[in-house]
């Protein structure tokens, strides 16, 4: 015969308290004498009882979820985002909702107002623009957002996307490139910021910036751009690419053409994604620490969700990795 499973009236039966009172302990609304909480967490042991998490919510109005959305969950930067945060999550008791927008604004909003009914907070990617997220504000959840918000007013955390892309600038022009490119992605907000820290760099050498935009951030857009990069009328020596997998992408169209990187063309990346590391050769890339990233925005939410400060925005310090993908020229 099977086990009936354990009810709160068995509980409050056997502890010898009233159901009310066996509410409040397991959820932690009240508290009672050590006598009193020691008899009940003594029943609850040894009758296996296991509350239900529905019907804590309904008394508590908290879910112990939190929502996370995502641009694109194949690229390996997101994964390490939703990596840190569900570390964080998981020490502090909350279980992390994940929803993939697949880089489709006109998704978003539809995804995120469903996700929202189901947690305590969201932390939030989003190629909308800032101009129409009024929506997100109106879902009247704490919410955190990935990037510099401008107009939107929500606690955020950021990468120093502008000083990463200066400082790979610099270290492509100490090993002598005059010939420079950038291969962006206009429809993301970071993709200015890095596009301003290439054209900072350049500037103060009086030299210019031949600009390209892929369609996706993906490898294989990079790799659909390599031919109108490499066999311009005037080809670069280096190459900026908006994240790594568009890199990794170029390089491999790159060889397939008859090129060599580095000797005819210097490639870097932003995200310093494992992968990049194993590619041959292996990707110099600007690490802006995701799993960090995520791990920041979700300590900023449980904050603001049990009611302490956090603040406004966080950013975090870019580092640059060297490795084969670039040289000096000749």
């Amino acid at each position: 015969m099977k086990k009936s499973v354990a009810t709160i009236r068995d509980v409050a039966a056997a502890a010898g308290v009233s159901t009310a009172t066996v509410s409040k302990f397991v959820n932690a609304t009240q508290r009672f004498s050590p006598a009193v909480e020691a008899r009940i967490s003594s029943v609850i042991e040894e009758l296996g009882y296991r509350s239900n998490p529905m019907a804590q919510s309904m008394i508590t109005g908290r879910t112990k979820a939190i929502g996370l959305s995502v641009l694109d969950i194949t690229n390996p930067h997101y994964a390490s985002v939703v990596k840190g945060a569900n570390r964080v999550a998981q020490d502090h008791g909350y279980t992390l909702l994940l929803v993939d927008t697949e880089e489709t604004p006109e998704r978003e909003r539809q995804l995120l107002e469903a996700l929202s009914r189901r947690v305590d907070g969201m932390i939030v990617y989003s190629r909308t623009p800032e101009e129409e997220l009024g929506w997100l504000l109106a879902l009247d959840r704490p919410a955190v957002f990935f990037g510099r918000p401008d107009l939107i007013k929500l606690p955020a955390v950021a990468s120093d996307d502008q000083l990463g892309a200066y400082m790979v600038t610099r270290h492509l022009l100490s090993q002598g490139h005059q010939r420079y490119a950038y291969m962006g992605f206009s429809n993301s907000r970071r993709d200015r910021e890095r596009m301003a820290g290439v054209r900072e760099a350049l500037d103060a050498q009086g030299l210019e910036l031949n600009v390209f935009d892929a369609e996706a951030p993906t490898a294989a857009a990079g790799e659909k751009l390599c031919s109108a990069i490499l066999l311009g009328r005037q080809p670069p020596d280096a190459l900026v690419c908006f994240n790594d997998l568009l890199a990794l992408g170029f390089m491999k169209a790159a060889q397939v053409l008859g090129f060599r990187v580095p000797e005819d063309i210097s490639v870097v990346g932003f995200d310093n994604i494992q992968f990049g590391s194993f590619a041959s050769p292996a990707l110099t890339s600007v690490d802006l620490h995701s799993e960090h990233m995520g791990a920041a925005a979700m300590r900023k939410l449980i904050a603001t969700i049990e009611g302490n400060q956090a603040e406004a925005l966080t950013v975090i310090n870019a580092q640059l990795v060297l490795r084969a993908s670039t040289a000096a020229r000749a």
